[in-house]
Formats: C-alpha cells, structure tokens, sequence
C-alpha cells in the first residue's frame, strides 16, 4: 500500500499536486504517540541526524579538550548556508583542533546562500569546502580523528574510526545493528545507513531524554538555530520560535528532531524527496501533539502553510499539510 498524502499543493482552490510520506512519533521506550505510512520502512535519514555524528566529539572528550564552545558544536550538527558566519564558525573548529582548511574531504560548492554566493562572485573568489554545507559536521569529525589519535586523511571511509564511532553510537540510540544495515554515499561524502523510520524517532526520543552530552549539543542548537541552517531556513525559523523543539532537516525530504520536555522523537519522511511537503507536514504533526502552550500551537499552524507567490508577488496557491493521523 502507498503511503498517505501528507501535504496538497493547490492553485485557484484547486488541489494541484499532492505529496505523500510517512512519519512516526514516539517516546524513549519505542512507543508510537503518532504515526502514518510503513513505519518499518528503512530511508536514509542523510544529514538529520548530524547530532548523532557530533555526539561522539563530545563524548570522547573532545570538545572539551578543544574548547568548543555552543556556536561551534551548534555548526558541527548544521546544513549550513555558507554564510559568513557559519564560515566563521567552521574555521574556528578548525583552529582550535590546530586542523588545516586543506584537510577537509567534503567538497567544494557554492554557498546555499544566494547572497553569500553573490558576494563570492563580486570579489572573483570560487568557493572553498569551508562553504560547503557540512563543513561544521566535517570541522567536528577532524577534530574527532585528532582526539582519537586517528589519521586526518580518509576520515570520510567507513573502515575510519570516526565513522565507526558514529555508527556505534546510532545503533546505541535506534537499537539497529548499524554496521550491517544498507550503506550509501552521503552529498558530503561520509557514510549514510538507510533505517528503519520508527528506529530513527526512538534514537532522537533517546538522544532529549539523554545525558549531558546529548543535552549540551539540543541545548547549542536551539540557543543558534542560525548556525544550524541559516537566513530563510525552515530549521532556523521554526526553532527560533518555539526554543523548545530541537528539529534537524535532512535531504530528500526528511525532518527528524525530539521534544525534549514531552521525552518524545519524531521522524518524517516525504516520498517524492521534496522539502516543501515536508516541512508543512511535520509542522502540523507537531502541532497536533499534545505537549505545546497554546501560543506555541498557534506558532506550530503558521508553519503549516506556506504560500506560493509567483514573479509578480501575487499570492496564487499554497502547499498545505495534509495529515490525518
């Protein structure tokens, strides 16, 4: 069976195009509070859970060792735009591990920034990998090779010891047996595993639930929801108005994130790999929960449409959750 419609796109009142997915809610004992679609299914999270990439920085002792400070461990879990800023940050990592620019192996883009890349062109400069949208995650797991006595180079193969310790530590919180679930390439070159949905929740229900280490990078995270995404990012919007929520977007159409104060985790997925059903859709589920202030449930509706504006600044349809569960 399909998985059910999750978001409308409409135009003149009329629905236009439709996304589906899947989605799962749960506590920190597995416990589905909402769910929707093949919950069993495994997907590639890809970059939503870079909190999980960052966790073993922190618990090896190497932010400590390095000084890392909230903005730095907030950029090592971000989908950054490239912005100034979050070059900034990347850089600083970067410094205070004594780690050379030239070692990143992430690639090179331009910014996600439209602005950010403008201003590259403006000055004849071609982007570097610190603009890359995973140069915070990649600042972090160099700094985790130098803690762990590891060589620098090739930190991005799945045999290196910082992507064994990442992957000992999602199996950890889903309860998988991470190394011997489907493997693929992330865009940034580390290893990506393809799990189970409702596993996924489970992890990020345990990871608001968990120790300090767990509690500092939330903590980072919603304190500089900038450097988690940047200007106009749906992660950074949503965050910034309800500091509560701790929620990370991954490519293809993901939203993963936890509720840290109702010991809830949730994971989205939207089938046809498109960011503006999901993000309408996991808003309204969010919404639906029964753990928000009313003020914050209101916030939660807004987010739940958005509204399409074409050349000439008319507002002709919106895309629009469409959630039973």
């Amino acid at each position: 069976m399909s998985n059910p419609v999750i978001a409308d796109v409409t135009r003149g009142g009329v629905v236009e195009s439709q996304h589906r997915g899947y989605f799962a809610v749960c506590d920190a004992a597995g416990k589905l509070v909402a769910s929707a679609g093949n919950v069993v299914t495994p997907f590639f999270p890809r970059s939503a859970i870079k909190a999980f990439q960052a966790l073993p920085l922190l618990e090896s002792g190497g932010a400590d060792r390095f000084g890392l400070n909230d903005e730095e461990i907030a950029l090592c879990c971000s989908s950054h735009n490239g912005e100034p800023e979050h070059v900034r940050v990347a850089r600083s990592i970067l410094a205070k591990a004594g780690i050379d620019e030239a070692c990143y192996e992430c690639g090179a883009h331009m910014p996600s920034s439209r602005e950010a890349t403008y201003e590259l062109v403006r000055h004849n400069e071609k982007p570097l990998q610190v603009h890359n949208n995973c140069s915070g995650k990649h600042a972090g797991m160099l700094a985790l090779a130098k803690q762990l006595g590891a060589p620098l180079e090739g930190y991005v193969r799945f045999e290196h010891p910082v992507q064994q310790a990442v992957a000992d530590c999602l199996a950890r919180y889903t309860g998988e047996n991470v190394k011997k679930a489907p493997r693929g390439i992330d865009g940034c070159s580390v290893p990506t595993w393809a799990l189970p949905l409702q596993s996924v929740a489970l992890a990020f229900a345990r990871l608001g639930q968990g120790d300090a280490n767990c509690q500092r990078i939330i903590k980072a995270a919603t304190s500089h929801p900038f450097l988690v995404a940047g200007t106009g990012r749906f992660d950074t919007k949503i965050m910034a108005a309800i500091p509560r929520l701790f929620i990370k977007v991954g490519a293809e159409g993901v939203f993963c994130g936890c509720i840290p104060h109702a010991g809830l985790g949730f994971a989205l997925k939207c089938d046809d790999g498109t960011v503006r059903g999901a993000e309408v859709a996991i808003a309204q589920i969010l919404g639906k929960l029964d753990c928000w202030t009313p003020e914050e449930q209101k916030i939660l509706a807004t987010f739940a449409t958005e509204h399409l504006i074409n050349w000439r600044k008319l507002d002709v349809g919106d895309v629009r959750a469409a959630v039973e569960a």
